[in-house]
């Protein structure tokens, strides 16, 4: 389209005056000379202090077209396959529909020629353009087309594809390399995006699966159908990329990635396990650059903030930091140890492995192949003259031994432990061997923690819940009538699934003068927990329900994480009268 016919269509629209229209398409060709690859209609729609969407819309009824909301649309696979791979994803365009064999076609840029070239010899007919915004065609193409379809197109262009490996002969391509390499960054960048923390390839007879974890929730990410012919070929880069062993595919292996991809700095752990299809990987991302480690970031309640930080700053004892995998214990840690990293402390960790790495503080990783485990490295830390001392996790009595050695010899010694709740560490320790009065001496607080999605600040709205319920689950019958009880509706957003991010509840028992002999006559850990109520402490699910009528989380959220043995039959049982 002309610049004078695309000047007067804006114009006409509203979009534009003559000097803004002159000013910004001067300024966007330099951004563009600059290396910008923003759209012009993007770029005034920016200019002019309006959405996309906004913007867009006053376009299409300029142009009397259609504006195409994709999120509310069932695309036929027919109708899909009617724009190739390529120009989709090469052009941002999506194909919607066939209206009485007028092709429609979503797209964010409809002035750019080259585009409707493309689009029309693929389409093979008459075409008619619909606007939408590139976020909506984005996630559309990723839905229907799968993540990193285009590459695997071009992969496909490129045979021989596949990596072999064997008999000390691996015969690859430039343009194959180049195709993997770009995919696998693409998953990774997706799952980055999405704000994932695990990413897992995991093959079986006649497919590959890749499933992202967000907010500690497993999401099968959609992908092309002939994913499962590039297995081979996707693993072995990653294992080149983490300095594994390619040719080694009978024995699990373990080796990290540091990627910079869109000039997000990433790392990576990654794992890998032979299986019967293949071999399983397993990604875990850690984004060090944007990580603030501060205790106000934790969702500590007002009574527990004021007890952790008077505990993180006294001279010795041991603090412990208890709950299952993926509960938030290393990132607990290490915003006590940021709280208090100072050029007076001398701060030294030994971690399996090293999740994050913070200036100022000595780290240490456990290398269990060459022989420095936690009690080796343990060991050696209190010959380096330190104030404080984090373990990564107290696995066995020679650990624990020396820590509570540390701790009766003037440290302030951080670790964690895998029990259910604050109590129970007491008498996991006095299991591992250690004697009770040792025990009592030594642990001055042990604070249970358990991570809840959060609910999606865009698409919240109050829900009634049945009284009845709330009651059988135990939330305090005295603050029924004054919470306001929320949930997500789902949206685009949080992927609808009506929750977005995850803040922590907490278990603080702070041991005092009370605790100490119960401890020291190996008090069973219920006899413990009853003590501690009684002296002020809350539990988890306590401290969820505060969540709930703060209109943080939602009662069912609460329940998944808290849930014992005891009550698992139950509560499935009545999750069935919770209020929709």
């Amino acid at each position: 389209m002309a610049y004078r016919s695309l000047q007067s269509i804006l114009e006409r629209a509203g979009l534009v005056t003559p000097a803004q229209f002159r000013d910004w398409n001067i300024a966007w060709r330099a951004a563009v000379d600059g290396g910008s690859t923003e759209t012009q209609l993007a770029f005034f729609a920016r200019e002019g202090g309006q959405t996309e969407d906004q913007f867009l819309q006053k376009l299409a009824a300029a142009l009397d077209w259609p504006f195409v909301e994709l999120g509310k649309n069932t695309i036929e696979d027919k109708i899909r396959k009617r724009i190739s791979t390529k120009v989709a994803f090469q052009y941002s365009v999506f194909p919607v529909q066939d209206l009485d064999g007028v092709l429609q076609v979503a797209t964010h840029n409809p002035f750019d020629p080259a585009m409707q070239a493309a689009v029309q010899f693929d389409a093979k007919g008459p075409v008619q353009y619909g606007l939408a915004s590139k976020m909506d065609i984005e996630k559309a193409l990723k839905k229907y087309y799968g993540v990193g379809a285009e590459t695997l197109d071009e992969m496909a262009e490129d045979e021989p594809m596949e990596l072999i490996v064997g008999d000390d002969r691996e015969i690859t391509g430039d343009d194959q390399d180049a195709s993997v390499i770009k995919f696998v960054n693409q998953v990774v960048w997706e799952a980055f995006k999405e704000r994932a923390t695990d990413i897992h390839f995991e093959p079986s007879e006649d497919e590959l699966r890749i499933r992202y974890r967000i907010d500690g929730i497993l999401h099968q990410t959609p992908l092309p159908p002939q994913i499962k012919r590039y297995q081979a070929a996707l693993i072995s880069r990653i294992k080149v990329m983490a300095g594994m062993n390619i040719a080694e595919k009978r024995l699990p292996q373990d080796g990290r990635i540091n990627v910079r991809i869109k000039g997000e700095e990433i790392d990576i752990r990654v794992s890998t396990v032979p299986t019967v299809w293949g071999e399983s990987v397993s990604l875990r991302l850690l984004t060090r650059g944007k990580i603030f480690f501060g205790l106000d970031k934790l969702g500590f309640g007002a009574a527990e903030d004021a007890a952790i930080r008077e505990m993180i700053i006294k001279p010795h004892g041991i603090f412990l930091v208890t709950g299952p995998t993926g509960s938030g214990k290393s990132t607990t840690l290490y915003a006590f140890l940021s709280t208090i990293n100072s050029v007076t402390k001398r701060i030294i960790t030994i971690e399996e492995p090293v999740e994050y790495e913070l200036k100022g503080i000595n780290q240490i990783p456990v290398r269990g192949e060459i022989g420095l485990t936690f009690a080796v490295g343990l060991r050696h830390i209190l010959r380096q003259d330190p104030n404080v001392i984090m373990v990564g996790e107290i696995r066995d009595l020679e650990t624990a031994e020396i820590a509570i050695r540390a701790s009766l010899t003037g440290h302030l010694v951080f670790s964690t432990l895998h029990t259910n709740d604050a109590p129970s560490a007491f008498t996991r320790l006095i299991d591992m061997g250690i004697e009770p009065f040792l025990v009592a001496s030594s642990v001055e607080a042990v604070m249970a923690q358990r991570l809840v999605r959060t609910i999606c600040p865009h698409c919240r709205v109050p829900q009634k819940v049945d009284r009845d319920y709330l009651l059988r689950v135990g939330f305090p019958e005295a603050e029924i009538d004054s919470t306001t009880f929320l949930k997500g509706l789902g949206c685009e957003e949080c992927r609808q699934l009506g929750y977005q991010g995850r803040t922590g509840i907490h278990e603080l028992l702070v041991v005092g003068e009370s605790i100490r002999p119960l401890v020291m006559n190996r008090a069973p850990a219920s006899h413990i927990a009853q003590v501690a109520k009684q002296g002020g402490m809350r539990t988890l699910r306590e401290d969820g329900w505060r969540k709930v009528k703060a209109g943080i989380t939602t009662i069912e959220e609460v329940l998944r994480v808290t849930q014992t043995e005891e009550h698992i039959r139950s509560l499935v049982a009545e999750e069935k009268s919770f209020g929709k």
